[in-house]
């Protein structure tokens, strides 16, 4: 192996390489979503900065060459990375965290996932159960050490800002998704994290096997439930995040049941394939 170079840059920023990566990655000027809370990822992969007063709570970390422009997408609201105090993590895939590990070096900050997902981020992979690890080394992404894992329910303080975690695993072993309330002024609401409910897989990964599909289809359930005025969905195209913001209507109380209602749509789609094909 060649020796690093002084244009060589850190191992946590080295740029993953994908097919959907560029498109991913293109560059989404930072918008308010309510009150402190900003999108500041790229087009499309959110990551979300909340402006607690106290510092700043980031959900997710988008990919390794995300990191520039979400340090920018910081500064344009008035903050710097080393404001940034919390990372909270929908699910470890190298898309969604594979810029957490050179951001959490950058601040400091705390990752907080559930036990699952901050097993799968000490190790830089995603465990031999994940729907995708039958691609292996291709789900790698940098490894994050400054971990720390929230049972189902549990909530983090600071300032202003009650960050809780649910549970939604089934998109991967360790999904979470992630609740907050935002105020302007007198009027206040919650919003929605939401963590990937897609039922993508390897080619021999079944979710008819054992409990795979009601796993997933009690997430699902999950986010129908959860008190949301405002949804981000962690692929913003999922929640129409940007055609909202277009029409001025980013507050929409019925986004997560409609989010849920077209994830079971595609869970049932799901099935339904994997009953009409043989085993291998």
């Amino acid at each position: 192996m060649d020796a690093p170079t002084l244009d060589t840059p850190p191992a946590d920023l080295q740029a993953i390489t994908c097919g959907s990566c560029a498109d991913w990655n293109a560059a989404r000027a930072p918008f308010r979503l309510f009150g402190g809370s900003h999108y500041v990822g790229p087009a499309g992969l959110s990551v979300i900065a909340i402006d607690t007063g106290a510092g700043v709570i980031l959900i997710d970390g988008a990919l390794p060459q995300s990191v520039a422009g979400i340090v920018a997408g910081l500064k344009s609201i008035g903050r710097e990375v080393r404001d940034v105090k919390f990372i909270a993590v929908s699910h470890a895939h190298f898309d969604h965290v594979g810029g957490v590990a050179a951001l959490a070096r950058l601040s400091g900050a705390s990752v907080l996932s559930t036990p699952a997902g901050a097993e799968a981020l000490n190790r830089g992979m995603v465990p031999k159960h994940d729907p995708q690890a039958g691609y292996g080394d291709f789900m790698k992404f940098p490894p994050v050490a400054n971990t720390r894992a929230l049972a189902d329910g549990e909530s983090i303080t600071l300032g202003d800002t009650t960050l809780t975690l649910h549970a939604t695993p089934g998109h991967t072993p360790g999904g979470a998704s992630w609740t907050w309330r935002d105020c302007e002024g007198e009027r206040c609401v919650n919003l929605v994290y939401a963590d990937s409910l897609t039922p993508v897989s390897d080619e021999h990964y079944r979710f008819t096997d054992g409990d795979r599909a009601a796993t997933l289809r009690t997430s699902i359930d999950t986010i129908r439930t959860l008190p949301c005025d405002l949804l981000v969905s962690a692929h913003p195209d999922f929640s129409n995040l940007f055609e909202r913001q277009a029409r001025n209507q980013l507050v929409d109380p019925t986004a997560c049941t409609r989010y849920a209602d077209s994830a079971s749509e595609r869970l049932d789609q799901r099935l339904r394939d994997e009953a009409s094909k043989p085993r291998d």
